[in-house]
């Protein structure tokens, strides 16, 4: 089985900017500020790092010092229109150019929870907003006896993506002009039942992703993808090809890097809340409505869950050690196992740091 690897950092900044660029009146274009976080993905070559798995750890260390001149800053003073994309932009190039991190595929950042732009390895930047709905539904095709077969409610959340490059607005997609466009979107789905809306009569999160998709593509040509959060721990994605579903658990466990050298503290027993988001991409299945069933995944996947959270994970014999990256990957093989679907795992030690292992296409980034 042939994977890919990408270690991932995260760090937060607080600073203050104004951005000219925006007409007259906008809020934005006044003096504020915000807590921004920022996030890189790089394909590092071996070696890289001091000891291996000492990557997270050496990407966190040289993001952090490369955001020092945006920290508890006017943003003006570095960047002169300080967009979330100029800011992606710029830590890039500074992370490339000055601290030699080889192999950049993403840089992100968000300026708040709900919104920013991730600038991908071909230099296209896909802003994103999420909102969220409360309705109803029920999966009127599933087995009898099936939990989702009645009806039940969530509270939806959904991420729409555009490539804001493709735009040709002065400062191209901004965050209210994605507002204005889901605005009437929110009206149609907010406290409705979704089975009773034409097109949603089978109202799967796969379902409810192509159907925001074909919708919104007629009024946001630069849409990217769509994410629909069914409930905090598993959703959908659909890009206008291909469906994807993820599911998301958190494991409490003890870790000790194997070879971190003596008197480094990733060498000692120490241990994270990891998170842990399971990817699968499958066509869909026509009757159903889904790729893969949620209820599966947790079931077939519950035996390697159990192996792993709230358990000393050096005491596994074959697992090569303890960094995000050997973990992943052990999951991965392991998941793939039982669940052939599975293409990719997403392991995070802290927010937005730790690893991704995939197999083939990678597939949209989903904020952290």
């Amino acid at each position: 089985m042939t994977t890919s690897t990408l270690h991932l950092a995260s760090c937060g900044f607080e600073s203050a900017c104004q951005i000219s660029a925006l007409p007259l009146g906008h809020r934005s274009r006044d003096l504020h500020g915000h807590s921004y976080f920022a996030t890189v993905r790089a394909e590092l070559p071996a070696g890289w790092a001091s000891f291996p798995g000492g990557e997270v750890e050496e990407l966190r260390r040289r993001l952090e010092i490369c955001v020092v001149p945006l920290d508890h800053a006017f943003l003006n003073h570095v960047i002169e229109q300080p967009t979330d994309e100029n800011i992606a932009r710029w830590i890039r190039r500074r992370l490339a150019d000055e601290f030699a991190v080889p192999g950049i595929q993403q840089v992100g950042i968000q300026s708040t929870q709900q919104s920013g732009v991730d600038l991908d390895v071909d230099g296209m930047a896909h802003v994103w907003r999420r909102y969220r709905f409360q309705a109803a539904h029920r999966l009127p095709n599933v087995p009898v006896g099936h939990q989702c077969g009645r009806m039940h409610g969530h509270g939806f959340e959904v991420i729409v993506h555009a490539n804001q490059d493709l735009g040709e607005r002065d400062i191209s997609i901004d965050y209210d002009h994605l507002d204005a466009v889901w605005a009437p979107f929110h009206m149609q789905l907010n406290y409705h039942c979704l089975n009773e809306i034409d097109g949603l009569h089978n109202p799967t999160s796969e379902v409810i992703s192509s159907w925001l998709w074909q919708q919104l593509k007629l009024q946001l040509p630069e849409l990217s993808w769509i994410t629909v959060y069914e409930t905090g721990s598993c959703g959908a994605t659909y890009d206008g090809k291909a469906y994807r579903i993820w599911k998301e658990l958190t494991l409490d466990s003890a870790v000790r890097l194997k070879h971190a050298p003596q008197g480094n503290l990733l060498g000692g027993i120490h241990g994270h809340t990891f998170t842990l988001r399971l990817h699968l991409c499958a066509d869909l299945d026509a009757v159903m409505g889904w790729t893969v069933d949620f209820g599966d995944v947790k079931t077939l996947f519950a035996p390697i869950f159990k192996a792993i959270d709230h358990r000393p994970l050096y005491e596994i014999a074959d697992l090569p050690d303890g960094d995000t990256a050997s973990l992943a990957a052990w999951v991965l093989a392991k998941g793939r196992a039982v669940l052939p679907e599975l293409d990719r795992v997403d392991m995070y030690e802290t927010r937005g740091s730790g690893a991704i292992i995939s197999v083939g296409r990678d597939g949209p980034v989903i904020p952290v």
